[in-house]
């Protein structure tokens, strides 16, 4: 299970923890940095959930906050599940390190929202789909094209997995990604019977935004990720607050902070209003299918 869900949720949950301590404390970052030894480096990575953390430091800044013995203990847990490692790890450098995190946010996630506007998501791409917008540019070699093909679609594996349970996948699609050809005739329609199938997944609803509808919320937030999270465990005191995801060229943001979510669930209605119910979107997807192959 470690290796399906990773560290990233228990390192941003530790570090937001030990942060809200500090906080309760009195004690600035860089006085902690100084009474304990560390670089403000250091503990700025710690509290922002972006590297494993030793049991001794969880410890030292526990003692140094004044926190109760029963919450080091479960500190200490969470520590200990920073260590472990997701499957993307074996990847290396084949993934960038701002998309790593999403990974791990993915993995752990119990229901996504995702409104994607110009190209089919990385879930639901086929192979065939998916080297044809990694030739893009022409930046990628043979061998790194292959291995980041093979993220893509070992990451698909989170929609069919037994253990834990897989999570509950809400997509809107915009019928201008669908209708965008990509590698050729052939990929497009595979790529659109593979929709077709995805859909069938008892955990997947699949939609689309057509564009008949006009300007909608889609159009100005573009293409987005709501991540819900399990309530907490024993170890996980407070469940993982949901997250936006918005990826650029080179980058990414993540948002969690009330009036950002507070945003996006607002442009996600507005989608979901305006979008096609799936019997519907499954016919569209059928008639698109049938235009392709008389093309």
């Amino acid at each position: 299970m470690a290796e399906e869900i990773g560290s990233t949720v228990p390192r941003r949950q530790l570090g937001r923890l030990l942060r809200q301590y500090r906080t309760e404390a009195g004690v600035t970052m860089d006085a902690a940095a100084e009474a304990l030894e560390y670089s403000r480096q250091k503990i700025w990575r710690i509290e922002n959930g972006l590297s494993a953390v030793r049991l001794l430091d969880v410890r030292a800044m526990c003692e140094l906050y004044g926190v109760t013995p029963r919450m080091v203990e479960v500190l200490c847990g969470l520590a200990t599940e920073t260590k472990s490692k997701g499957w993307w790890h074996a990847y290396g450098d084949s993934i960038p390190s701002w998309f790593e995190m999403y990974l791990g946010l993915e993995a752990a996630a119990s229901h996504l929202r995702r409104y994607d506007e110009t190209l089919i998501p990385g879930l639901f791409q086929t192979k065939e789909y998916a080297h044809a917008l990694y030739r893009l540019g022409g930046k990628l070699g043979d061998d790194e094209r292959e291995r980041a093909v093979e993220v893509r679609l070992q990451r698909q594996s989170l929609l069919t997995r037994r253990l834990p349970k897989p999570p509950g996948l809400e997509t809107v699609l915009s019928e201008a990604a669908l209708r965008r050809p990509v590698g050729g005739p052939d990929v497009m329609i595979d790529q659109l019977r593979h929709l077709l199938e995805v859909a069938q997944l008892p955990n997947v609803s699949l939609r689309v935004l057509p564009l008949a509808a006009g300007p909608h919320p889609g159009s100005i937030a573009g293409s987005f990720v709501i991540l819900d999270f399990p309530p907490g465990s024993k170890v996980r005191v407070v469940p993982e607050p949901s997250v936006v995801y918005s990826e650029a060229l080179t980058g990414a943001i993540y948002l969690d902070r009330p009036e950002e979510l507070a945003a996006y669930e607002h442009a996600w209605s507005g989608l979901t209003t305006l979008a096609l119910g799936e019997t519907q979107s499954k016919d569209m997807l059928t008639a698109l299918i049938s235009e392709a192959r008389h093309d």
